[in-house]
């Protein structure tokens, strides 16, 4: 298992945004599900300042792949969430709760990561707030 993408999901787990940055190249590139690819670490931080006031989320059964020469891994999961606040362009929030899979796929570069693209399905997403 990739030690690196390891730490990854563990600070993720405890909401530890500082701690996610850590693993991150400076230049990383942040492939948002649905999104624009975001650089570097500052974007990163902004997205997780956003992500943190709308959803609350818990990922389980996380399950981490590396690949031969750990240059790059994948990690599928459950994202077990509820909708704080209502984020442009979606559903109203009032507080729902949601389950999805959803996948990440990273590249890595002397121990940090460069890559992260994430991916789930919106559409079920979307109906499973109620919208």
């Amino acid at each position: 298992m990739n030690s690196t993408v390891k730490a990854y999901f563990d600070a993720f787990g405890r909401g530890d945004v500082e701690g996610m940055l850590a693993c991150l190249d400076e230049d990383v590139a942040h492939h948002v599900n649905e999104g624009q690819v975001r650089r570097g670490k500052a974007a990163f931080r902004a997205f997780c300042e956003h992500m943190n006031r709308c959803y609350r989320e818990e990922l389980t059964d996380i399950v981490i792949f590396d690949a031969e020469g750990g240059t790059r891994a994948a990690a599928e999961f459950i994202v077990n969430g509820t909708y704080l606040k209502t984020d442009e362009g979606l559903p109203e929030a009032s507080g729902q709760t949601y389950r999805l899979p959803a996948g990440s796929f990273f590249s890595l570069e002397n121990g940090k990561i460069t890559r992260v693209v994430t991916y789930y399905n919106l559409a079920d997403w979307i109906r499973q707030v109620g919208g």
